[in-house]
């Protein structure tokens, strides 16, 4: 490994971890300068794609708000929402309010999310604000249906692009977070809240027309933010008792090409209220597979008990699916 590389990888990541004062500083083993390399590897990969995702979120945010929603006057929800309509009120430059709105939210996700959570939270809100004082978009159209569908769907993808980076450009969510762990309400009813009121003084001090409008922005920019966190491909975990286990198992692995988790589990009912060992498959396919696991598991055991919930995300294992043999 070269000599300063080395350096850089005792210095960020070995020291880090065995911080001890006033100690004598002991030359690493091969063994643990090859793990913390590797560490530090994910640990600058994972910044580049940090770092590319936010950027990209900063310039689509950006593209919807400069080339569609100032133009004509619509706004979104949240802090971006605020923004916009306190510079259509007092002509205040957006990225300053942008800025200005959001600084609490930054301290607030220091406090309830984390330091890495604020920095990069920090750096996204005052890139948007650079980028809208100084690169400017052209408009696109005047159309006001297509002003308010492409808006919110550049704005959503920027926020979503963020996200998906480790940061966000609108603060609500934090708020959000915030209330619902001091009150117990749910992050939604405090999103619909805020909502409610940007909407309705805007259809006060605006108009009825350019805050129905700006719903429709909230719902594009909200389903595109989804969209772009949650991925095209929606996950369902699958849990299935039955008594034909192996089977079933083998069916998934085989003609579903998906991977397969099994656990030991006991029957709760029986004639004399005694239990029955049995074991539980589990297995992640996609909505669009669900029809055809169904079909391949009412073909082994008619009587099998499935349960089927939406999952947000998955990471590692084999839910990719892999080339069937034929």
């Amino acid at each position: 490994m070269n000599p300063f590389l080395t350096q850089v990888v005792i210095q960020t990541v070995l020291n880090n971890k065995h911080k001890t004062p006033n100690s004598p500083q002991e030359s690493p083993s091969k063994f643990r300068l090859a793990k913390a390399y590797k560490e530090f590897k994910l640990l600058v990969t994972r910044l580049l794609k940090d770092t590319v995702l936010i950027g990209l979120g900063i310039l689509a945010a950006a593209f919807g708000l400069e080339s569609f929603l100032l133009p004509s006057k619509f706004i979104d929800g949240g802090a971006t929402g605020i923004s916009l309509l306190i510079t259509e009120l007092t002509n205040i430059p957006l990225y300053f309010l942008i800025i200005g709105i959001n600084i609490p939210f930054v301290f607030l996700g220091y406090k309830i999310i984390g330091k890495q959570f604020a920095i990069k939270t920090a750096i996204a809100i005052t890139g948007l604000a650079i980028c809208i004082a100084f690169v400017h978009f052209p408009e696109v159209t005047h159309d006001k249906l297509l002003v308010a569908i492409f808006g919110g769907f550049f704005l959503g993808s920027g926020i979503g692009l963020s996200v998906r980076g480790g940061a966000v450009i609108d603060g609500t969510e934090v708020l959000a977070i915030f209330l619902s762990r001091k009150f117990g309400i749910t992050m939604g009813d405090v999103i619909i809240v805020i909502n409610i009121f940007i909407f309705s003084t805007a259809a006060y001090f605006l108009s009825i027309e350019a805050a129905l409008y700006s719903m429709i922005t909230y719902l594009a920019a909200s389903k595109t933010l989804d969209f772009v966190v949650l991925g095209i491909e929606e996950y369902n975990g699958v849990t299935i008792v039955s008594s034909h286990s192996e089977e079933i198992r083998q069916m998934i692995i085989d003609a579903m090409g998906r991977g397969v988790t099994v656990y030991c589990g006991k029957r709760g009912y029986g004639k004399r209220g005694e239990g029955k060992e049995i074991d539980i498959v589990y297995t992640v396919v996609t909505r669009l597979e669900l029809n055809k696991l169904n079909t391949e598991i009412e073909k082994i055991d008619p009587n099998a008990f499935v349960v089927m919930n939406t999952i947000k995300d998955t990471k590692g294992g084999m839910i990719k699916k892999r080339p069937l043999q034929h």
